[in-house]
């Protein structure tokens, strides 16, 4: 097999018909002449942050994508042809090489961060050994994450360390969080201690660090049933020691709670809100991208362009596909536009959330209920599928007015953004707010006191520390933020939680009909796969077979063949 190209000197991405474990180089930079000097690192560090977009050219084959859609609190929606949508919901199958483009820009990202770890020695000229060290930690940092996505996704994928490329088997589990707790304890180590904002919007921090090492050790702990983490030098990390770094996060990171949840998302924005009645009557104003709850977070920018399908990843393209499906998104929908319509909401979340805390401002604040948020709601609108008329309100296209005429985006006037419904959605992905760190604190020490912080900004009282008020909140607080479904695995209630989807009312195609069952039910396919996806049958390929599937794929049960 051939090796890996270093590809390093750029942010500019490999093409398509490139597979990961069998790349040329594609340029003429290599580790005898790059990195060089202080510039060549930062290009290098770019390169690196370039894969977290790059996956997202191809949205429905996402992490971020795939834990929204198949959680229990969204259905799969788009239209009656996009199985792609609905398959991940009902944990099934659509296509051999399902999340070839995530696979591979993950693991682009991971030989570039091995890279920059055997190379970054040769740089001269820094002005500071801070400096260096804050490259280095972010350079581990994102290691960890691109490890964490891949083992969230896949359960157990090669670990590659080296900057070359060779035919891997699946790693452990074990393995692998070792390897992620080792990165992270490293990003800990080296990423000079500073307030969040002396750093760059969208690069790691220390803070970062500390809450996505705490993040992974409750999935690998809850989900294999551990009670330590372990590292890669054969120690352990201790649930005490993870405590200690969120306290340290949460006391000396500068980040905080914005006072108003509903000012953490875009229809508060001074462009929309001031034709927003709901924004107008609660005096929103948007706190914008980059705010103070952000701890990390991917940037998205106005470089979008249809001349290079890889440019799309410089817009979110997550709120074109969950915007509402055309015939809608116009002014009778203001302010919210028009998309692809995956991810109607389960109209279970919003009935318990009513029921449990009535009066959480939080539920208006992230749901949009059609028939009482909107002026003129068009049921089944171009075929939409699994409609409950309710749909998330944190990433979606936020419409305004500009000079009496609707546009697409706010972003049109806030960041001179393309004028283009596809292309103009600047908002960050939010993959780390302070709240979580805060909920994750209260749920790793069994005390109520941070969750009580959280429930406290939403204006509902005080309680007494419980797993199932833990459990809750997370789920009120953090809704479609592509946690929930790592939670129902690592608490493992999944199948239960996931099996209740099935008997809901939903409309196809504008007609009432009920949730059903397909390859067996969701309880069947969570139990037949442990809630893991499949590994692309290219790569298998590849690899002569060194690379197996993982269990439950392969078989007519996983495959979605529509409604």
């Amino acid at each position: 097999m051939k090796k890996i190209g270093i590809l390093v000197a750029s942010a500019l991405l490999m093409t398509s018909c490139e597979k990961f474990l069998d790349t040329e180089s594609l340029n003429k930079k290599n580790t005898g002449n790059f990195p060089v000097t202080v510039a060549d690192a930062n290009q290098m560090l770019t390169g690196i942050y370039s894969a977290l977009s790059r996956a997202i050219t191809n949205v429905p084959h996402t992490h971020f994508y795939m834990a929204e859609l198949a959680s229990d609190d969204r259905f799969g929606g788009g239209g009656e042809n996009d199985r792609d949508m609905q398959g991940l919901d009902h944990l099934m199958n659509t296509q051999p090489d399902r999340f070839l483009t995530f696979w591979t820009a993950r693991y682009e990202g991971i030989l570039r961060t091995n890279t920059a770890i055997e190379t970054l020695d040769k740089v001269s000229g820094w002005s500071t050994e801070a400096e260096k060290n804050q490259v280095l930690g972010e350079v581990h940092f994102m290691r960890a994450l691109y490890y964490f996505e891949l083992a969230q996704m896949f359960g157990e994928v090669p670990l590659l360390t080296a900057s070359v490329a060779s035919i891997q088997p699946k790693a452990s589990a074990d393995a692998l969080f070792a390897q992620i707790g080792s990165d992270l304890k490293k990003a800990i180590e080296l990423i000079p201690t500073r307030a969040y904002n002396a750093v760059p919007s969208g690069h790691a921090t220390k803070w970062a660090a500390q809450a996505l090492l705490a993040r992974s050790y409750l999935f690998y702990t809850g989900y294999y049933k551990k009670t330590a983490m372990p590292l890669a030098d054969g120690s352990s990390l201790a649930k005490a020691q993870v405590i200690q770094y969120l306290e340290d996060c949460i006391q000396n990171s500068g980040h905080n709670l914005v006072p108003e949840f509903r000012n953490l998302w875009p229809y508060s924005n001074e462009h929309t809100a001031k034709d927003y009645q709901y924004a107008k009557d609660n005096n929103l104003k948007w706190v914008g991208d980059g705010n103070i709850e952000t701890v990390f977070a991917v940037k998205f920018g106005t470089l979008a362009d249809w001349g290079d399908q890889y440019i799309l990843g410089y817009t979110n393209q997550y709120l074109l596909h969950f915007g509402l499906r055309s015939n809608n998104g116009q002014a009778g929908t203001f302010p919210f536009g028009q998309g692809w319509g995956a991810g109607p909401v389960n109209t279970s979340l919003w009935n318990d959330w009513r029921q449990a805390e009535p009066t959480d401002i939080r539920r208006t604040a992230s749901i949009i209920n059609a028939d009482t948020d909107l002026q003129d709601y068009i049921y089944g609108a171009d075929n939409q599928m699994e409609e409950t008329g309710l749909w998330q309100k944190k990433y979606i296209p936020v419409t305004a007015y500009s000079e009496g005429k609707l546009i697409p985006s706010y972003a049109i006037l806030s960041d001179a953004a393309a004028a283009d419904y596809q292309l103009a959605h600047t908002q960050d992905l939010v993959l780390i707010r302070f709240s979580d760190v805060l909920l994750m604190h209260a749920e790793l020490k069994e005390d109520a006191t941070n969750l009580n912080r959280v429930r406290a900004r939403a204006k509902l009282p005080a309680v007494a520390y419980s797993l199932a008020a833990l459990k809750r909140e997370r789920r009120w607080e953090l809704a479609f933020e592509g946690l929930r479904y790592f939670d129902l695995m690592r608490w493992h209630d999944a199948a239960e939680a996931l099996g209740k989807q099935e008997g809901i009312t939903i409309k196809n195609k504008g007609v009432n009909t009920a949730m059903k069952a397909f390859g067996g039910g969701y309880k069947a396919r969570f139990e037949a796969t442990g809630g893991f996806w499949p590994i692309p049958n290219s790569e298998i390929t590849l690899t002569d077979g060194v690379l197996t599937q993982n269990k439950g794929w392969g078989t007519p049960a996983a495959e979605f063949t529509g409604w």
